[in-house]
């Protein structure tokens, strides 16, 4: 085996080839779906098709999930406990079972502290088209967004108790991790202007740490941050942005060692994103890290932010208002869409699923399949993780919040042309995409309301008919779910019209075309 791998790797056969990342999800998704559908568990442990296949397994998870409350357990203990034992991990040139990782910490991570300069008392509003909301204004915009089927209900409420008790964001007592701190959709500049504790993981990379540190240093917050030697106290930035960082995927351990020794309680964040098959890697980093930490110290809750293009169970007015808007649908809009349908041999304009699922708690739900294939079953298997690790972790009485934020303008989306072109079309089907700043400001905010508020679900001592009711409540899916169409086969038309509009002012065109 190459002695040149290092840390966190899918497993690999022969040295010469890549690992087939496939067949590691066809595994995974299989066990979950083992004994609650043992038919459709062999079915994905031998589908050859996996990359285009995938979303009708992520579905089942969701389907079988709801039919019984103690499904979503079973599912998430069995997918996590056979994701665990997937993966291996490299250290000195030698092979370890990931199972075993928390074993193989053969350094101390030093801590460094940077103070912020700022002196402002924490306040909290959404930049929003070039408007800085607050108070009314952003009691207003709030509203819009629900009455448009933005937001649901849950999401709109828990930001006006945001907006109620400033309180809140006074976060001095708090001391939060943020793992892949300076991500672009991550709460970072949020926290360092509301008093937060913040430990910091990310890559040492001066460009990360340039602006993680430069974040810090204009609020009022104090940086706790990872470095492999002991820093002078007083060392500039320039310095410092060489020194500090850890790497998540070959440092798992010492991250995790790094953390427990902390005195306090923590907030883990799981915010981390890499492209491809190191998403599903960093994904598994975290959990393990999040698993040893919350062993080791019982009071630590954590938070990630889902995904609107993955597969959900949904309340059943959700459904409802779906097919009430492909129903409503114009004269027009209905022959077009019929015609474009029957031109791409039905692969366009599919109505919205409908179907409602009994579950054994004496309710229905529905499905809101908005996975996109072009984001490939790693994003999805890696997305799965999280989810899986939030529904044991409350299960168990865990403090945690999950939410679903909007489909962002981020650079890790919209550098591909087709999910940008998608988003600048969205508008067409009452879909809305956010700006970075936008969701950031929201998603921080929904963050401390779980935090805070002692009826958010986040708390587990609030009780739920359903497991998967967690990522029901508080969803701000930008549109996604209640729209008329299956979302993929929607997709495509949405980019087209996006591309179009960008180069023609064609938009007032469609708009009228759908009254």
């Amino acid at each position: 085996m190459s002695s040149t791998l290092d840390g966190l790797q899918f497993p690999i056969k022969n040295p010469n080839t890549k690992p087939s990342t496939s067949k590691v999800g066809r595994e995974i998704i299989a066990e979950a779906l083992s004994t609650v559908d043992s038919d459709l568990s062999a079915l994905a442990f031998k589908e050859k098709n996996w990359r285009k296949t995938y979303p009708k397994y992520f579905k089942a998870l969701v389907e079988s999930g709801i039919q019984n409350v103690d499904h979503p357990i079973e599912i998430a203990e069995l997918g996590l406990n056979k994701a665990h034992q997937s993966f291996d991990f490299y250290k000195d040139g030698k092979k370890h079972s990931f199972a075993n990782v928390m074993d193989l910490a053969s350094q101390t991570l030093h801590t460094f502290t940077f103070k912020g300069e700022s002196s402002v008392e924490p306040e909290w509003y959404v930049p929003y088209k070039g408007k800085k909301l607050q108070g009314d204004a952003l009691l207003e915009q709030i509203e819009i967004w629900e009455n448009n089927g933005i937001v649901e209900p849950s999401h709109a409420n828990a930001l006006r108790e945001a907006v109620a008790h400033p309180e809140w964001f006074d976060l001095s007592d708090r001391t939060m991790v943020l793992f892949g701190a300076a991500s672009e959709a991550g709460p970072l500049t949020w926290l360092s202007k509301w008093k937060a504790n913040i430990l910091a993981v990310d890559l040492p990379n001066e460009r990360v740490w340039d602006r993680i540190l430069n974040t810090v240093k204009s609020g009022n917050a104090t940086l706790y941050a990872p470095s492999q030697e002991n820093l002078d106290a007083n060392a500039d930035v320039e310095i410092l942005k060489s020194k500090l960082g850890a790497n998540l995927l070959t440092q798992t351990p010492e991250i995790a060692q790094w953390l427990i020794e902390n005195p306090h309680d923590l907030d883990l964040a799981a915010i981390a994103y890499l492209d491809g098959e190191k998403h599903v890697r960093v994904a598994m980093a975290m959990d393990a890290i999040m698993q040893f930490v919350s062993t080791h110290k019982a009071n630590t809750s954590l938070m990630f932010m889902c995904t609107p293009t993955d597969v959900y169970a949904i309340p059943k007015t959700i459904v409802e208002a779906s097919s009430a808007k492909f129903n409503d649908r114009s004269h027009l809009e209905k022959t077009l869409s019929k015609a474009v349908s029957s031109l791409s041999l039905k692969h366009l304009f599919k109505e919205n699923s409908s179907a409602l699922y009994q579950s054994d708690n004496g309710k229905e739900y529905g499905i809101a399949d908005c996975l996109v294939i072009e984001q490939g079953p790693n994003y999805a298997l890696a997305k799965r993780i999280q989810q899986w690790r939030a529904t044991l972790a409350r299960h168990k009485g865990q403090h945690v919040s999950i939410n679903i934020a909007p489909s962002t303008t981020t650079h890790s989306v919209t550098k591909n042309p087709l999910l940008k072109a998608a988003f600048n079309g969205a508008s067409l089907f009452d879909v809305e995409a956010f700006e970075p700043a936008t969701t950031n400001a929201i998603m921080a905010g929904l963050w401390i309301h779980d935090l805070r508020h002692p009826q958010s679900v986040a708390n587990p001592e609030v009780k739920l008919d359903h497991p998967l009711e967690l990522m029901m409540e508080g969803a701000n899916h930008g549109g996604l779910w209640r729209v008329a169409y299956l979302a993929r086969t929607a997709l495509p038309f949405a980019a087209l019209y996006g591309f179009a509009n960008d180069k023609l002012p064609i938009g007032k065109l469609f708009n009228r075309l759908k009254k």
